[in-house]
């Protein structure tokens, strides 16, 4: 008789083969793991001893000696070394520094030595280690030799820059290059400089901030710097400020008066800013590419005057006017309206003399030499500067009126103003109104946001007048309106007056949200006219050009319902010419 086993079959086999791998991958996958776990725990390990070691050297060495090769205090040390323990390599960065614990900016009672430990090929993300001691001389001070360099850094608004790198290059010899950082006072004190006329150039720099330096006295190109090299006296002490803020953009596109790309147009741009006497820190011929457009990143925040220099195309119109404000930590949008040249032309901006916004609807006429013409700017902004028809307009028809508010603003009290509702003596502690919808007419980009006045009272609080902007690509949104601030959320608020609405291009129609706060029952914040710039359908707002020209003298007309009509005589020259002109309400 015959007896049969049961054997498995090849699905089981399968299926265990397949749990096999499963548990042996995950045994591995956890193996590796603590492997990685503990090199990178005997690479912390290791690299701690050679921080230690780094201290043994210095505590057992001569005080004179304790000093960078190349640093102020001069010593024997090396700033930077790549050393190798335990089989991992190690860069071993050393700061040394004079340090005053007395009174004196001239006496060195001690040295302060931190010692960095790196390792950029340790695993695990090793995180770099930091010691840092005091090494004193035998007796309680010291006097050092040679004088004191106060460095102070800070940024376009005075506020001190905290971990800037400071360079004291020594520019005779080059026997010096003392690199360290400001303290929380945007300020580095270096004690015991070797006297020297104009031998020490000063650089300071922080990641994402511009650089800004000393120059040499003398330099045929910048003979009289506005910052010149340093100089050190024995036992005096020299101070120089520098200012560096976040770096900023600037993004230039040249096109038709219908949108079309226009490309490899040409122009110069030169900043406010000057290294020294008629010498500026920027200035540059530039162009746009093929398709009409040249981002330039990093640029720093100053006022840049563009004058076009094409040789086929002369600018119709800038948006905005030059010259341009560039902010720190911005992104700034410029337009370049052109068409083909003609061998003499004359653009006219004409703006609001109190606002210095663009006027759309101004008639400008030149007349002269054989020829008259006249030509109205296009629209430039949307102003708003009563409020007293009340609320309940949808679309910005009536001008007085607005879309609706929260009960605690008076639009009627103060003639043209929005202010805080007043009961009993008192004025409500906050309240906003909602604007109507604005509508450009067209796709379209927007600017700035301003408003007046811009002084409001102290007692009001910080930032009793705040903004958000909402704009759509059509005039009934999905859901309600979604209000933003300059940062592109629903948590930042416009605070200052001229400031770059966020997230906006490409849309037609826009509303604004005003806030009003105080911190003061007795006062209230005011709204006396709110406005915004743009440009739509690449027409430039508050521009005209005229071509065709022959050199001389012309008379120029330019008149608009509210303004004082401006009358004046412009000179025209070869090639292509601007003016701007501010009429007066």
């Amino acid at each position: 008789m015959m007896k049969h086993r049961a054997g498995f079959s090849l699905i089981e086999v399968l299926v265990g083969i397949g749990l096999f791998l499963v548990v042996a991958t995950a045994v591995y996958s956890s193996y590796v793991s603590l492997i990685k776990l503990a090199n990178a725990n005997q690479a912390r390990i290791v690299g701690i001893q050679l921080a230690n070691e780094q201290f043994e050297v210095v505590r057992n060495m001569p005080y004179v000696n304790v000093g960078l090769t190349n640093g102020i205090p001069i010593g024997v040390l090396q700033q930077n070394q790549t050393l190798i323990r335990g089989g991992f390599t190690y860069t071993v960065t050393l700061v040394v520094r004079n340090i005053d614990l007395a009174t004196s900016t001239l006496q060195a009672s001690s040295k302060l030595v931190e010692v960095n430990i790196a390792c950029a090929s340790c695993k695990q993300g090793f995180d770099p280690i930091v010691l840092t001691g005091y090494v004193s001389p035998a007796n309680l001070q010291s006097a050092a030799s040679g004088g004191a360099l106060i460095v102070q850094v800070f940024d376009s608004n005075g506020i001190p820059i905290q971990g800037a790198t400071v360079v004291v290059q020594s520019t005779a010899t080059s026997s010096i290059t003392n690199t360290d950082i400001t303290n929380n006072n945007g300020t580095l004190e270096i004690i015991g400089v070797p006297p020297g006329a104009n031998v020490y150039r000063v650089t300071v720099s922080k990641t994402g901030f511009s650089t800004a330096r000393t120059y040499a006295p003398g330099d045929p190109s910048n003979p009289n710097p506005s910052s010149a090299d340093i100089t050190i006296v024995a036992g005096e002490v020299s101070q120089v400020s520098l200012s560096i803020d976040a770096l900023s953009e600037l993004n230039f596109t040249s096109v038709s008066p219908t949108c079309q790309p226009v490309g490899n147009f040409h122009f110069n741009l030169t900043g406010e800013k000057q290294i020294g006497q008629g010498v500026p820190k920027y200035s540059e011929d530039l162009g746009t590419d093929a398709g009409g457009t040249l981002a330039l990143n990093p640029m720093e925040w100053d006022t840049y005057t563009l004058t076009p220099a094409d040789s086929t195309h002369d600018a119709n119109g800038i948006t905005p006017f030059s010259p341009i404000a560039l902010n720190a930590g911005n992104t700034q949008n410029i337009q370049l309206v052109v068409v083909p040249q003609s061998p003499n032309s004359l653009m006219v901006a004409v703006q609001d003399s109190a606002l210095k916004l663009p006027l759309s609807g101004a008639t400008v006429e030149l007349s002269g030499n054989g020829y008259d013409r006249s030509e109205v700017t296009g629209q430039g902004f949307f102003s708003q500067t009563d409020w007293s028809g009340g609320s309940g307009q949808s679309a910005f028809l009536i001008q007085n009126k607005y879309a609706g508010d929260d009960g605690s603003v008076d639009v009627s009290t103060s003639s043209g103003n929005v202010v805080l509702k007043q009961v009993f003596d008192e004025f409500s502690p906050s309240g906003q109104l909602e604007s109507s919808t604005f509508d450009t007419g067209s796709p379209s980009n927007f600017y700035s946001l301003f408003w007046t006045p811009i002084n409001q009272p102290a007692f009001a609080g910080q930032d009793p007048i705040r903004f958000q902007v909402a704009t759509t690509p059509s005039t009934t949104p999905d859901g309600p309106w979604t209000y933003l601030g300059p940062d592109g959320s629903a948590t930042s608020y416009y605070t200052v007056p001229g400031t770059q609405i966020s997230g906006a291009a490409g849309n037609q129609y826009l509303r604004y949200m005003m806030y009003l706060s105080t911190e003061t029952a007795t006062v209230t914040p005011s709204i006396s006219d709110v406005s915004f710039t743009y440009t739509s359908d690449c027409i430039p707002p508050g521009q005209v050009l005229f071509q065709g020209l022959t050199a001389g003298d012309y008379t120029l007309n330019i008149s608009k319902s509210g303004y004082v009509t401006w009358s004046g005589t412009v000179t025209v020259g070869a090639g292509w010419q601007n003016t701007v002109i501010n009429l007066e309400q």
